[in-house]
């Protein structure tokens, strides 16, 4: 969610500063802000709104230094105002702060006890102030913020500054992630990458309780007071391809990008109309071990999950649940032994996700279960694919805008190939099945490059959507979660309130929501739930519902009064739920576009969700 860019460095880093944010917009934000110190003073400079907004005012005030932090903020506690921007003073201590800090009332009870005053509503204010008091006592700021650490309890990644310190900056990571930018003479952190690839394309991903001090040329990075060893990691130089080139916003050019990333990501798995002996080559003993699969995630991830639910089970006969990340953790699951564990997320560092994956080891570890866990994420450096057993890359490159699409695509092509693995490891699939499924995945790119080709036809149903206040999106199968997703779309982007219901429970209650003015969005592909679907397709027009259909050009669906159709090139019913994904997108992003609202950056909402 909130972005963290720092630096240390013989030059001045104001601008360097600027533009990390500037890269980091695409996580979602209300409020930046940066501390620069120069000449013995805290220079601070924090705007609500834009980073724009605050380079504005950087420029204005020319401040300048080579010791900095700066930060963009997605509010939690306290509203978007200046005050509550970062970085945070105490005296001459900065900071800047992801995460959240659970016991701040308490900590900041007793600081106010001592005499401290807050000028800000937020969580953040009470480590400055616990930082500037520790420092009473050392003259250290990395020993005063190790003193401070143990205060805290919540997730959290920290970037530090003090006047007295004017070559060195303080940094720690619990359970936010964080990077370092490692440059010549200078050095930097980020809570992404790809804030610094400008700069630099070597970095060093910090653990969960790391403590580092980087200096313009020293990085030391302690656990327990114990100085250690990280690696530092060269990142492919193509990771920083994200500008939207010809295209209007981020999302649509991610839409266009879909038959790409989908061929790259099946390309790593796949030779001719097989497998390939490598793919997965380490996970085989595991695979061969489980019983039934568990995935955890959360939002769009979730969606994806729930169509390999059906993959696992009607294709491999293993049995397979899926839930959200954040009710899995609180619910006291049964940890089953020889069970598969599979997170998915577009990051890898998805709080809710990555919690819920390590209370999980932690209690298979307790009972002494057999336990095997995997991430298939975007992000091969994330906190999800270095603390699984195993990892299956979405090689969609960077996905910019926060609706998800292309990561979402090409997580359903990942996941069906982790099916296709397992049943033939475990044999419970037969070789001509995996031929036809993977001759399939081959042609799936084709057929989106197809499907893009109705973009002209959605505009113009988009069209009737902007007046709007509701809409309901009606799939059955695997085309239940395409609804879901295409209702969450279209919510999140053109806030108009959206429901995705499996068609066969409009009669057990939402079937009360029709009338002239609802919108009703159906996916029918040609599979052996259509004639059902168009029963309650009937059901909807009955009640004076307006029909807007996404149907495989064979199913015999025409276009009439109130019922709009929109043909989608036929394709095998186990791949189509990747291709049906594609016309609710555009259906979406056109509604929020005529709409006038951010399709890149919607209201209130973060493109990496790095608290609970």
């Amino acid at each position: 969610m909130c972005g963290i860019v720092g630096g240390v460095a013989e030059r001045n880093i104001s601008n360097i500063l600027i533009e990390g944010l500037k890269r980091l917009e695409y996580r979602g934000y209300d409020s930046a802000g940066l501390a620069l110190i120069n000449a013995g003073q805290v220079l601070r400079e924090r705007r609500v709104g834009k980073v724009a907004n605050l380079a504005e005012a950087v420029a204005e005030s020319q401040i300048t230094g080579s010791l900095g932090i700066a930060h963009t903020r997605w509010a939690t506690h306290g509203k978007p105002t200046e005050a509550n921007a970062h970085p945070h003073v105490s005296g001459n201590v900065a900071v800047v702060h992801n995460g959240i800090i659970e016991n701040y009332q308490e900590l900041k009870d007793d600081l106010e006890a001592l005499g401290y005053v807050f000028t800000s509503q937020t969580d953040t204010e009470v480590v400055a102030h616990l930082v500037n008091d520790a420092l009473k006592t050392t003259p250290s700021l990395l020993e005063a913020v190790r003193q401070v650490v143990p205060q805290l309890k919540g997730a959290y990644a920290l970037g530090i500054v003090h006047t007295d310190h004017p070559n060195e900056l303080i940094t720690v990571r619990e359970g936010s992630p964080l990077v370092i930018g490692v440059g010549i003479g200078e050095n930097f952190i980020s809570s992404d990458q790809l804030a610094l690839l400008p700069i630099t394309n070597r970095f060093i991903y910090l653990e969960e309780g790391d403590i580092a001090r980087l200096t313009r040329n020293t990085i030391e990075v302690f656990v327990d007071g114990q100085l250690v060893e990280r690696p530092v990691k060269e990142l492919d130089a193509t990771v920083s391809n994200a500008s939207k080139g010809e295209y209007k916003h981020y999302m649509l050019k991610e839409i266009y990008e879909q038959p790409e990333a989908i061929k790259q990501t099946i390309s790593q798995a796949l030779n001719g109309n097989a497998l390939r002996e490598d793919f997965l080559a380490s996970a085989v003993q595991d695979f061969a071990n489980i019983q039934q699969v568990q995935i955890i995630a959360c939002g769009t991830s979730y969606h994806a999950g729930m169509i390999a639910k059906y993959w696992f089970e009607q294709l491999i006969n293993l049995p397979c649940q899926v839930e959200i990340a954040s009710e899995f953790r609180y619910r006291s699951p049964v940890i089953v032994n020889n069970t598969l564990y599979v997170c998915i997320s577009q990051s890898g560092e998805t709080a809710d996700t990555l919690a819920a994956l390590r209370d999980t080891q932690k209690r298979a570890l307790a009972k002494d279960l057999n336990i095997t866990t995997m991430t298939i994420c975007n992000v091969a450096t994330s906190s999800m694919v270095r603390e699984t057993n195993h990892s299956l890359l979405t090689l969609a490159g960077p996905e910019i805008g926060v609706a998800s699409t292309k990561a979402f695509t090409t997580q359903l092509a990942a996941l069906m190939l982790l099916v296709l693995k397992i049943g033939e490891i475990k044999q419970s699939i037969s070789d001509a099945q995996i031929a036809e499924i993977v001759a399939d995945l081959w042609h799936t790119p084709k057929v989106i490059l197809d499907t893009l080709q109705n973009n002209p036809e959605i505009l113009r149903l988009s069209e009737l959507f902007v007046e709007k206040q509701h809409c309901l999106f009606l799939g059955r199968g695997t085309h239940f979660p395409i609804a879901l997703e295409g209702a969450l779309k279209l919510k999140e982007i053109s806030y108009i309130h959206a429901e995705g219901y499996a068609a066969g429970e409009l009669k057990h209650g939402p079937l009360a929501l029709v009338d002239n003015d609802m919108p009703v969005v159906i996916l029918a592909p040609q599979d052996d739930m259509l004639d059902k679907l168009k029963s309650n397709m009937e059901e909807v027009q009955a009640r004076g519902g307006e029909l807007f259909v996404f149907a495989d050009e064979n199913s015999g669906i025409k276009a009439k009064d109130r019922q709009h159709v929109v043909y989608v090139p036929s394709v095998n019913a186990i791949i189509a739920p990747i291709v049906y994904s594609v016309p609710v997108q555009l259906l979406s992003y056109h509604v929020a576009v005529l709409r006038g609202t951010d399709v890149d950056q919607p209201r209130n909402l973060a493109k990496s969700v790095t608290v609970e």
